[in-house]
């Protein structure tokens, strides 16, 4: 009886892990299209996603402004091409926006 417990807390053990390095990594990686976006607009997003059961549902890019030196179709190639390049799996889904200013 007592081995049968010492499996289950090890396997519960194992399980945590893997999970929270996927949270560590999905971070890391969220960090780096940032900076990579960052680095072609001159704007740095906010970058969040959302993993379930170790697959990736979704990555969203929220700019604080339209960048003012890219169009906003060349905004959403770059990250497109950021998100693919830096995240280990594609997202279901990619959402892109932009913070507007609250009327003064």
């Amino acid at each position: 009886m007592r081995k049968a417990i010492m499996i289950g807390v090890c396997a519960c053990a194992l399980a945590a892990c893997d999970a929270a390095r996927t949270v560590v990594d999905g971070f890391k990686e969220a960090r780096t299209v940032e900076d990579a976006l960052e680095k072609s607009s001159g704007t740095r997003p906010s970058v969040s996603f959302n993993w379930s059961n170790g697959r990736l549902l979704l990555v969203s890019v929220v700019f604080p402004r339209l960048p003012p030196t890219q169009s906003f179709d060349a905004t959403a190639a770059a990250t497109r091409t950021a998100v693919a390049e830096n995240f280990r799996q594609t997202p279901d889904e990619l959402v892109l926006g932009f913070a507007l200013e609250t009327s003064k």
